[in-house]
């Protein structure tokens, strides 16, 4: 399952980049300034929320074609958690990602953009494993 859900999310960030187009771009890049305004500290479970919900975000540029909807909810629900278990302490290792896929995407750099998406998740579990918490379900720590 783990390598599964990698394998989508890279999968559907490389399509995402591939058939981007310029409004969808901008909504991507206002959702990810909104998100980076929310504060990390209080409130931790509502910025987890926005920050997994790019990957909704990215699968709308590409339909429901290749990503069925139960997957596509499996994953965003697994990101979240893993997002959870890593803590508010990733907020900026979160953010970063998310501006580094943003210049990728519009560059159309859909490889670049697939593997940002694809170090992003080894980070995030990396540090859920440093963090001694238990396992987020879907990816295994």
């Amino acid at each position: 399952m783990d390598e599964e859900l990698i394998w989508w999310y890279t999968m559907i960030t490389r399509a995402a980049c591939v058939r981007m187009t310029a409004p969808r771009l901008k909504a991507l890049q206002d959702s990810v300034a909104q998100v980076g305004c929310l504060p990390a500290r209080f409130g931790w479970d509502h910025k987890a929320v926005a920050h997994a919900q790019i990957f909704n975000l990215l699968a709308d540029v590409v339909g429901d074609h290749p990503v069925p909807p139960l997957l596509r909810t499996e994953a965003v629900g697994t990101l979240y958690d893993l997002m959870v278990t890593v803590g508010p302490t990733a907020d900026g290792i979160i953010n970063s990602s998310r501006r580094r896929l943003l210049v990728l995407i519009g560059a159309g750099d859909a490889d670049g953009a697939a593997q940002e998406m694809e170090q992003h998740l080894c980070r995030l579990r990396f540090m859920a494993r440093l963090s001694g918490s238990s396992e987020p379900d879907g990816i295994a720590v």
